[in-house]
């Protein structure tokens, strides 16, 4: 009889506390440039077309091994012709690249969203679109933002609310009826609001902000984390100073904070702004009913990542991701120059961010199917 009675007890309990358990993984990613020798570099005097598929060939396992990829588009497609610096504007293919690599995410506002205009926002939207990359940040009229933002995301059973917005647009104005999302607090108050009436299992903020080449945030960029947390944001991700900032993973309070990502791919060759990072994440959602669920920062790590510019008469670009201890990117580096800033790179990457970092380690695990620079694959 006790026997029983503690058997049904047991049943009885494990039903009552049934519950379900899954899983997101994130990647984020900084400053996606377009400079001049970059767009050269993509250029196929034979074919006469663009092609950026080689130089990102090295991360795209990274990219495409995550649940939900996203970065900072800091440049426009508004069609030819073609320039960087100072108003950016890159061949369509950059963006069909960017997709194919598997980002699902493009965030616009930026101090160079505007550089080609209405015309150039307007057309950066389009081929997005086309691509099929969610995106948000900039918008054609008021009626584009009323009914995108905030940019709900799903996957995985997971729902995700992301907003971004820019400092300013380079004293460019904006031409009406377009939207740029500025870091207004009022506005991103309301933003926030409207965001958490969508029930989502997290609230991503993609800030563009703070100073170039600093290297730790200042007073303003905190203050504006902890205003974003303060009114739901679980996540805070910086871009702009085209140098890293430190992350912090504030685990108690379920928050995620990476003050700039720095380069994920640019023509900058000086010192701390030939790379940068990519954050990479994992959420808990653990479902205990249909429309009760709680969901968390699991996991939070970075993994570094270095451009490559090759001292060859083409002089082509390669992302080249820096896997912890691994030796294989440098095996790729063919002249000793290109080698001693990449070691100084890494060097000082490891060195701010180990010292400033909280709780953030940079990843040693590599993504599942992971593609050597020697061109091997790693199952």
């Amino acid at each position: 009889m006790k026997i029983a009675v503690s058997f049904f007890f047991c049943f009885s309990v494990t039903f009552a506390f049934a519950q379900d358990t899954t899983r997101l993984s994130l990647l984020f990613a900084g400053d996606i440039m377009g400079h001049d020798s970059q767009i050269a570099s993509a250029y196929d005097a034979v074919k006469k077309t663009y092609d950026y598929t080689s130089c990102f060939q090295f991360v795209k396992p990274y990219v495409d091994s995550v649940d939900l990829a996203i970065g900072n588009l800091e440049l426009t497609l508004a069609g030819p012709p073609y320039k960087g610096y100072p108003q950016f504007g890159s061949p369509d293919a950059l963006g069909a690249t960017l997709k194919d690599i598997g980002f699902d995410v493009l965030v616009t506002a930026n101090n160079h969203c505007v550089d080609r205009g209405r015309k150039g926002l307007e057309r950066t939207i389009m081929m997005l679109d086309s691509f099929k990359i969610a995106h948000t940040g900039t918008f054609v009229d008021s009626l584009a933002r009323i009914n995108e933002s905030p940019l709900f995301v799903e996957k995985n059973g997971f729902k995700l609310a992301i907003l971004n917005y820019t400092y300013g647009t380079n004293g460019i104005p904006v031409t009406k009826p377009n939207i740029v999302n500025h870091l207004d607090t009022a506005v991103m108050r309301q933003d926030l609001r409207e965001a958490r009436d969508g029930n989502p299992d997290a609230i991503i903020v993609f800030t563009h902000w703070g100073s170039e080449y600093q290297s730790l945030p200042a007073k303003k960029e905190k203050d504006l984390t902890e205003f974003c947390f303060k009114h739901g944001a679980q996540m805070v991700i910086g871009a702009h100073p085209h140098v890293l900032q430190p992350m912090e993973w504030r685990k108690d309070k379920n928050q995620f904070v990476a003050y700039s990502l720095g380069n994920y791919v640019s023509g900058q060759r000086k010192r701390y702004t030939d790379g940068g990072a990519m954050a990479y994440l994992e959420l808990q959602k653990i479902s205990f009913e249909a429309d009760s669920s709680v969901t968390t920062i699991d996991s939070a790590g970075y993994y570094l990542g270095w451009v490559y510019r090759t001292v060859v008469a083409h002089k082509d670009y390669y992302l080249l991701p820096v896997n912890g201890e691994k030796k294989d990117s440098p095996n790729f580096i063919k002249d000793a120059e290109s080698l001693a800033a990449f070691k100084i790179f890494v060097e000082d990457s490891r060195l701010l961010l180990r010292k400033y970092n909280k709780d953030v380690v940079e990843m040693k695990r590599l993504p599942k199917r992971f593609t050597t620079t020697s061109g091997l694959v790693k199952q």
